[in-house]
């Protein structure tokens, strides 16, 4: 089957991805390739390019840039990053996952699922696949894939300082069965060891508790701007009202009163771990 009757075939995607993909088919025409021969020098699939080019598939920035230099491009594609990053992200989280990106300090308290920079890959796919409604396949890959490279935020040169407080109770959901869960609490044994970051479990025993509002995120980023954001049943807000922020980082500052201290906490994990 060639490879224009095969594309034919597949579900075309919408909006961006889908204009960039059209970009990169008319470039590697124009430059002579398959998309065996595209994916050779990117070191991808050819399968994988025909995901790209109908707009299925979002490219990381990588293979924009190898794409842009490869097609002899002149910059076209490498235009498109910032937008195919956006597009990773469902609308709600896009203005938190640019900040994520510029963010010197970064806190959150999370009540209903493990935070996406500590999930492992099983789990993310857990939480993707459990998702009402159901997310077709290909947008579960894109937003696992999306998930892990926010991750890289813990390989940044200048580091960030973070912190996180969870429910216990979290830790001790079986999502994906206990292979799942005991690779998840070694992740945040293994991220909790970072030097610029802090865990803080919340036990299930505690009398008093200051996040019934449910999750929150406080940010600073690299220009001094202090900002919250609050997210519930995929909707979300971004609060920058001074007031505003200054009462949620108050919330934040007894939650973690509250919760283990970070030794404590990650011994609770460990702990948790020897009898999953």
């Amino acid at each position: 089957m060639s490879e224009e009757v095969q594309e034919d075939q597949e579900a075309p995607g919408a909006g961006i991805p889908l204009v960039f993909g059209r970009l990169l088919k008319r470039l590697r025409v124009q430059a002579g390739l398959e998309r065996a021969e595209l994916g050779r020098r990117t070191g991808y699939s050819a399968a994988t390019i025909t995901s790209y080019e109908v707009g299925r598939r979002i490219p990381n920035a990588k293979f924009i840039q190898q794409a842009d230099g490869v097609l002899d491009a002149g910059g076209m594609l490498v235009d498109f990053i910032e937008d195919m990053e956006k597009a990773q992200y469902p609308p709600f989280f896009q203005d938190a996952a640019k900040l994520e990106k510029e963010a010197v300090g970064w806190h959150v308290y999370d009540a209903l699922v493990i935070n996406g920079l500590l999930q492992t890959e099983d789990y993310a796919r857990t939480v993707f696949t459990m998702r009402r409604p159901l997310l077709d396949e290909a947008t579960i890959e894109q937003r696992v894939t999306a998930r892990l490279a926010r991750q890289e935020i813990f390989q940044r040169k200048s580091a960030p300082t973070m912190s996180f407080v969870m429910e216990e109770a979290l830790l001790r959901k079986g999502w994906g069965g206990p292979p799942t869960m005991r690779g998840q609490l070694e992740q945040i044994l293994i991220i909790g060891q970072r030097r610029n970051v802090e865990i803080q479990i919340m036990p299930n025993a505690r009398e008093e508790h200051a996040g019934l509002d449910g999750p929150i995120t406080l940010i600073e980023t690299a220009n001094g701007r202090r900002l919250a954001y609050v997210e519930a049943h995929k909707h979300s807000r971004l609060l920058t009202d001074r007031k505003a922020v200054r009462d949620a980082e108050e919330q934040y500052g007894i939650l973690r009163a509250q919760a283990l201290h970070p030794r404590e906490s990650l011994a609770f994990v460990e702990k948790l771990l020897g009898e999953t």
